[in-house]
């Protein structure tokens, strides 16, 4: 059984710190950059195909997924607070709203994938509220695509 912290402390200050820092990295600011503005699958075949070795965004779309599994994972066994940890490193989520329609699909061949964020997704307060939001705005997005 996970444990979640109690309340955040300066570990969790530090630990966001960090997330922060390796948000800023080069290849990590064009990966996120590149899956935000040309990642929007509308069936499971796009949501899949970026999995492919020699799909233009594979190695963005593996640095920016399995960076946020690592970061949500520290909250859902409870090194690092969730709720203090959401406020400013929801952007994964944001991830989770684009491809969760085709979750099911994509855990047939990656049993875990998106497991962590799923959990902060659920089982956060800060994390159902971010959902809302990029729920409705990948719904939007995909309506003018």
């Amino acid at each position: 059984m996970n444990r979640v912290k109690d309340f955040p402390d300066h570990h969790d200050a530090e630990l966001v710190m960090k997330l922060y820092e390796l948000r800023r990295e080069p290849v990590m600011r064009e990966s996120r950059g590149a899956v935000s503005s040309r990642y929007w699958p509308k069936n499971a075949d796009e949501a899949l195909g970026v999995y492919k070795p020699d799909h233009p965004l594979n190695a963005a779309f593996r640095q920016v997924s399995t960076y946020w599994e690592m970061a949500y994972g520290m909250a859902r066994h409870g090194v690092l607070h969730p709720d203090f940890m959401i406020e400013s490193n929801s952007e994964g989520l944001f991830l989770l709203a684009r491809v969760e329609p085709y979750l099911a699909e994509l855990r047939k061949s990656r049993p875990t994938a998106f497991r962590n964020a799923e959990w902060i997704a659920n089982q956060c307060v800060g994390g159902r509220e971010a959902m809302e939001t990029y729920r409705a705005r990948v719904k939007q997005t995909l309506a003018t695509k």
